[in-house]
């Protein structure tokens, strides 16, 4: 173990409460995110939260070439769009935002503020089965933790909890979960949100420090064993690292562009033939000739 347990996920299962989880912790990948971008700290700090939170969701895809997509897509507000993605290790995400309007909310503004009036979609791809899935609930609550832990409770049924810590660029997470009756040998009946078990699991997860998240110095399993040594077997599963990760590539981009009737190709060039192409997640511009 190095001395800073950093840029890592490692995920849990407490076998006698039914329930799982998995912590992620967080810094060089987010410096090298948004060191491209120059955004201002509220969008920082947003990005930040919506980065973390889309490594904990990804952790839990079992397809290792599958995709893990979380967007808020909203109108009312300073901030259009924000779009992470988690594919194999990999994260990248961006934010879309007006300026002039960021700056009518002061230095703390909060996610309505941000927001307005919006949506959160989630979508899984499975890259082996091709299989997709989405849920879309309504962007609530006062970050985007709370609205990630609605998105569980509506649209699949299953009671989460989320926890997310920022100190400057280094960030950490943690995503709790009841097991649905059915999986791991449990008769299916039915998801109960005040399941005793879930309660008991959720009073010790709430109590994590948003100083423990972000501290490298504490190895990742030593937060699990702070949260639930007394829960009888607590099965460590095997620990993640995370990269920074944009599949922008040149020569993709060009056989794309060529793919446009020549009309569509001249109509996108500039005087000298160029068409310049910009990825909005690594804020690269890709100068691409025609001749």
């Amino acid at each position: 173990m190095s001395d800073a347990d950093i840029d890592r996920a490692l995920g849990f299962i407490l076998t006698e409460r039914h329930a799982r989880g998995r912590f992620v912790r967080l810094g060089p990948v987010l410096d090298t995110i948004l060191s491209a971008h120059g955004y201002p700290p509220a969008i920082e700090k947003l990005l930040i939260e919506a980065l973390t939170i889309t490594a904990l969701l990804g952790a839990m895809l079992k397809d290792a070439g599958g995709q893990l997509t979380m967007q808020a897509q909203t109108q009312g507000g300073p901030v259009s769009l924000l779009v992470c993605d988690y594919r194999g290790g990999e994260l990248r995400g961006y934010v879309k935002h007006d300026v002039d309007l960021l700056a009518e909310l002061g230095p703390d503004p909060t996610l309505f503020g941000l927001f307005g009036k919006g949506y959160l979609a989630i979508t899984f791809d499975q890259a082996v089965s091709g299989e997709r899935y989405q849920g879309i609930v309504p962007l609530e609550g006062e970050s985007l933790a709370q609205a990630v832990e609605t998105y569980f409770s509506q649209s699949e049924q299953i009671p989460s909890l989320v926890r997310v810590g920022v100190k400057g660029r280094v960030a950490g997470g943690l995503l709790v979960q009841h097991l649905a009756e059915g999986e791991d040998g449990r008769e299916r009946l039915h998801t109960r949100l005040d399941h005793p078990e879930w309660e008991h699991v959720a009073i010790l997860s709430h109590s994590i420090r948003p100083d423990e998240l972000t501290d490298g110095t504490l190895a990742l399993e030593t937060l699990v064993w702070r949260l639930y040594h007394d829960e009888g077997e607590v099965r460590v599963l095997g620990g993640a690292s995370l990269s920074r990760g944009c599949r922008c590539d040149p020569d993709h981009i060009r056989d794309v562009i060529f793919r446009f009737p020549e009309d569509e190709r001249a109509a996108m060039a500039d005087e000298a033939g160029i068409v310049s192409v910009e990825c909005e997640f690594c804020a690269r511009t890709f100068p691409i000739s025609l001749g």
